[in-house]
């Protein structure tokens, strides 16, 4: 198949994407703080994990899980309430990481792993997703497009993810201070837990 994409519509993509990636939301929270405590090189599992679980986000949307949560409305309430609970638990994570370096006592950040399964949870992830299938690929070579959609949104994830934990990166010297870092991490917990704010309203409907 071949793709059916406009100029128009490529370029139409690639600005949703970058603004999807680049504006704060859970990940770049994670991002950021990682990159603060830990440094680039010990943040790159979850750099991955992000961007391979965004992009499967994409990927299973195009290929119709959002029909399974339109017909099953317990799994999706289970999905946001898992959501929820799980970001609580990573902003305290956030909140009571001590010392600055991928050698701090007990510190450690989110692994591969967990940052891919964390995608699955994530509602700004979701909802980005369904709007990059529904809005951004013709359905005319559906999956040509969708696969052009998948190669775009993964290259601007991986450029606004090492930006992020650059950013935390180059804080470092400014939050060097005990007190200092207490209040930087105790911000970032916050941040991470406002992002929850849309999704407790639409639960609360």
């Amino acid at each position: 198949m071949v793709p059916t994409y406009t100029p128009e519509l490529l370029a139409a993509l690639g600005l949703f994407a970058f603004a999807a990636s680049i504006t704060p939301g859970p990940n770049n929270s994670l991002l950021l703080a990682s990159g603060a405590n830990f440094g680039l090189r010990a943040s790159l599992p979850l750099i991955a994990g992000v961007v391979i679980g965004y992009v499967g986000l994409i990927a299973l949307c195009g290929l119709g899980v959002a029909a399974v949560f339109d017909a099953f409305p317990p799994l999706r309430e289970g999905l946001k309430w898992g959501g929820a609970a799980y970001m609580i638990y990573l902003a305290w994570k956030i909140a009571t990481t001590k010392g600055i370096g991928s050698g701090a006592r007990n510190a450690r950040p989110l692994n591969f792993a967990a940052a891919l399964a964390f995608q699955t949870i994530n509602p700004k992830g979701w909802v980005i997703a369904l709007a990059t299938v529904s809005t951004y690929v013709p359905a005319r070579g559906f999956l040509a497009n969708l696969l052009v959609a998948l190669a775009i949104s993964a290259g601007v994830s991986v450029a606004a993810c090492f930006t992020w934990a650059a950013f935390g990166v180059g804080l470092q010297r400014v939050i060097s201070r005990p007190h200092v870092l207490r209040a930087f991490n105790v911000g970032m917990a916050l941040l991470l837990l406002a992002s929850l704010y849309p999704l407790l309203t639409e639960i609360g409907r």
